[in-house]
Protein backbone atom coordinates (compact mmCIF):
# COMPACT_ATOMS: atom_id res chain seq x y z
CA UNK A 1 0.00 0.00 0.00
CA UNK A 2 1.29 3.21 -1.32
CA UNK A 3 1.04 6.92 0.82
CA UNK A 4 -0.76 7.88 -2.36
CA UNK A 5 -3.42 5.18 -2.18
CA UNK A 6 -4.43 6.71 1.89
CA UNK A 7 -7.29 9.30 2.42
CA UNK A 8 -6.66 12.53 3.57
CA UNK A 9 -9.28 13.89 5.66
CA UNK A 10 -10.12 17.80 5.31
CA UNK A 11 -12.14 19.11 8.67
CA UNK A 12 -13.77 22.30 6.87
CA UNK A 13 -17.07 23.92 7.58
CA UNK A 14 -16.72 26.97 5.40
CA UNK A 15 -17.59 26.59 1.66
CA UNK A 16 -15.12 28.69 -0.15
CA UNK A 17 -12.67 27.27 2.22
CA UNK A 18 -13.35 23.43 0.49
CA UNK A 19 -13.71 24.83 -2.56
CA UNK A 20 -10.07 26.95 -2.98
CA UNK A 21 -8.06 23.54 -1.18
CA UNK A 22 -10.20 20.98 -3.43
CA UNK A 23 -8.53 23.47 -6.10
CA UNK A 24 -4.97 23.53 -4.14
CA UNK A 25 -5.34 19.67 -3.83
CA UNK A 26 -5.47 19.19 -7.87
CA UNK A 27 -3.44 21.72 -8.39
CA UNK A 28 -0.76 19.95 -6.27
CA UNK A 29 -0.64 16.96 -8.01
CA UNK A 30 -1.74 15.09 -5.09
CA UNK A 31 -3.31 11.90 -5.95
CA UNK A 32 -4.85 10.57 -2.54
CA UNK A 33 -8.90 10.37 -1.83
CA UNK A 34 -10.07 13.58 -0.30
CA UNK A 35 -12.70 13.08 2.24
CA UNK A 36 -14.44 16.48 3.73
CA UNK A 37 -16.35 16.53 6.58
CA UNK A 38 -18.03 19.55 7.51
CA UNK A 39 -18.51 20.27 11.49
CA UNK A 40 -16.08 18.64 14.36
CA UNK A 41 -19.02 16.01 15.18
CA UNK A 42 -18.71 14.72 11.70
CA UNK A 43 -14.93 14.60 11.77
CA UNK A 44 -15.29 12.57 15.22
CA UNK A 45 -17.54 10.12 13.40
CA UNK A 46 -15.96 9.37 10.54
CA UNK A 47 -12.53 8.94 12.80
CA UNK A 48 -14.65 6.70 15.05
CA UNK A 49 -16.13 4.67 12.63
CA UNK A 50 -19.65 6.28 13.81
CA UNK A 51 -23.28 6.14 12.40
CA UNK A 52 -22.88 6.96 8.51
CA UNK A 53 -19.06 6.12 8.42
CA UNK A 54 -19.24 2.90 10.14
CA UNK A 55 -17.85 0.92 6.86
CA UNK A 56 -13.89 1.43 6.91
CA UNK A 57 -14.34 0.60 3.13
CA UNK A 58 -16.02 2.96 1.99
CA UNK A 59 -14.54 5.30 4.82
CA UNK A 60 -11.08 4.05 5.73
CA UNK A 61 -8.73 5.68 8.65
CA UNK A 62 -6.71 8.80 7.09
CA UNK A 63 -3.29 8.89 6.20
CA UNK A 64 -3.28 12.51 7.17
CA UNK A 65 -6.18 14.90 8.90
CA UNK A 66 -6.19 18.88 7.79
CA UNK A 67 -8.26 19.90 10.45
CA UNK A 68 -9.71 23.67 11.00
CA UNK A 69 -10.10 24.79 14.31
CA UNK A 70 -13.17 27.09 14.49
CA UNK A 71 -15.67 24.29 13.38
CA UNK A 72 -19.43 24.24 14.95
CA UNK A 73 -20.85 21.28 17.43
CA UNK A 74 -16.87 20.35 17.72
CA UNK A 75 -14.44 22.87 17.94
CA UNK A 76 -10.87 21.49 15.98
CA UNK A 77 -9.10 21.79 19.60
CA UNK A 78 -11.40 20.11 21.27
CA UNK A 79 -11.30 17.18 18.32
CA UNK A 80 -7.50 17.41 18.48
CA UNK A 81 -7.23 16.54 22.53
CA UNK A 82 -9.95 13.37 21.92
CA UNK A 83 -7.93 12.54 18.77
CA UNK A 84 -5.06 12.23 21.29
CA UNK A 85 -6.57 10.18 23.59
CA UNK A 86 -7.52 7.24 20.85
CA UNK A 87 -5.51 4.44 21.21
CA UNK A 88 -5.87 3.84 17.13
CA UNK A 89 -5.67 7.43 16.42
CA UNK A 90 -3.24 9.34 18.36
CA UNK A 91 -0.30 9.23 16.02
CA UNK A 92 -2.74 10.53 13.49
CA UNK A 93 -0.65 13.26 11.90
CA UNK A 94 -2.87 16.37 12.18
CA UNK A 95 -2.03 19.70 9.95
CA UNK A 96 -4.21 22.76 11.73
CA UNK A 97 -5.52 24.58 8.69
CA UNK A 98 -7.33 27.43 9.98
CA UNK A 99 -8.09 31.76 9.59
CA UNK A 100 -6.71 32.03 12.85
CA UNK A 101 -3.35 33.31 13.86
CA UNK A 102 -3.81 33.82 17.05
CA UNK A 103 -0.43 32.77 19.53
CA UNK A 104 -3.12 31.06 22.13
CA UNK A 105 -4.44 28.96 19.02
CA UNK A 106 -1.12 28.06 17.81
CA UNK A 107 0.34 27.10 20.91
CA UNK A 108 -2.91 24.94 21.89
CA UNK A 109 -2.79 22.89 18.56
CA UNK A 110 1.55 22.28 19.32
CA UNK A 111 0.92 20.86 22.75
CA UNK A 112 -2.02 19.09 21.32
CA UNK A 113 0.32 17.50 18.94
CA UNK A 114 -0.33 19.02 15.36
CA UNK A 115 2.44 18.86 12.94
CA UNK A 116 2.08 22.51 11.17
CA UNK A 117 -0.37 24.83 11.69
CA UNK A 118 -1.10 26.46 8.16
CA UNK A 119 -2.94 30.08 8.03
CA UNK A 120 -5.75 29.58 4.71
CA UNK A 121 -5.48 29.77 2.49
CA UNK A 122 -2.91 27.33 1.48
CA UNK A 123 -1.04 27.42 -2.16
CA UNK A 124 -0.60 24.72 -4.12
CA UNK A 125 3.00 24.60 -3.58
CA UNK A 126 2.34 24.37 -0.10
CA UNK A 127 -0.33 21.68 -0.35
CA UNK A 128 2.54 19.91 -2.35
CA UNK A 129 5.25 19.70 -0.02
CA UNK A 130 3.29 18.98 3.10
CA UNK A 131 1.92 15.89 0.83
CA UNK A 132 5.27 15.20 0.03
CA UNK A 133 7.01 15.58 3.92
CA UNK A 134 3.83 13.19 4.72
CA UNK A 135 4.65 10.54 1.83
CA UNK A 136 7.93 10.05 2.68
CA UNK A 137 7.67 9.61 6.47
CA UNK A 138 4.68 7.39 5.24
CA UNK A 139 7.22 5.46 2.46
CA UNK A 140 9.94 5.34 5.91
CA UNK A 141 11.99 8.41 4.45
CA UNK A 142 13.47 11.17 5.58
CA UNK A 143 12.18 14.30 3.34
CA UNK A 144 15.43 15.37 0.45
CA UNK A 145 14.23 19.04 0.91
CA UNK A 146 13.74 21.00 3.65
CA UNK A 147 9.92 21.93 3.62
CA UNK A 148 9.34 25.50 4.16
CA UNK A 149 5.03 25.98 2.94
CA UNK A 150 4.52 29.44 1.97
CA UNK A 151 2.69 31.86 4.59
CA UNK A 152 2.15 31.33 8.24
CA UNK A 153 2.97 28.28 9.63
CA UNK A 154 5.34 26.11 11.92
CA UNK A 155 6.68 22.69 12.14
CA UNK A 156 6.16 20.76 15.57
CA UNK A 157 9.70 20.42 16.07
CA UNK A 158 10.64 24.27 15.34
CA UNK A 159 11.65 26.72 17.76
CA UNK A 160 8.46 28.02 19.64
CA UNK A 161 9.29 31.85 18.72
CA UNK A 162 9.07 31.50 15.15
Amino acid sequence: MTFETQTILLTEDNEDDIFIFERAFRKSGATNRLEVVRDGQEAHDYLAGAGKFADRKQFPLPALMLLDLKLPLRNGLELLEWLRSQPKLKNLPVVVLTSSAEHRDLDAARELGARYYLVKPPTPKTIAEIIALFRAEWEGRVATQEIKPEGDWFNRSENAQR
